[in-house]
């Protein structure tokens, strides 16, 4: 299936798990409770989250409200639960992500 997401949207799901380049200098995650602030903290979740889980993400949906952009995706990997379907809530500003919030 092919989604029409945004592009630092659709960089962020093919990136490495490391790379923050789609991301502000100043952009946001909130995830699992934690909030990281700053290219450098959200580089440094990202690998700290590749080094303690293999997985894979694939999008399913799609879906524009007001200012956000809301992806379905499929993780699955070696964590309790395994696949589960989690929804991106990404905020967007001069073609890089500001803000992202994982439920």
């Amino acid at each position: 299936m092919f989604l029409d997401l945004p592009e630092p949207v659709a960089a962020y799901f093919a990136a490495d798990h490391a790379s923050a380049d789609c991301f502000h200098k100043h952009g946001v995650v909130r995830d699992e409770g934690s909030t990281y602030q700053g290219r450098p903290a959200v580089r440094q979740w990202r690998e700290a989250t590749a080094r303690k889980y293999n997985y894979t993400n694939q999008p399913l949906a799609v879906e524009r409200h007001d200012e956000k952009w809301v992806v379905t995706s499929r993780v699955t990997g070696n964590f309790p639960g395994s696949p589960v379907e989690l929804q991106y809530s990404f905020k967007l500003a001069d073609h890089q992500i500001v803000e992202l919030e994982i439920s």
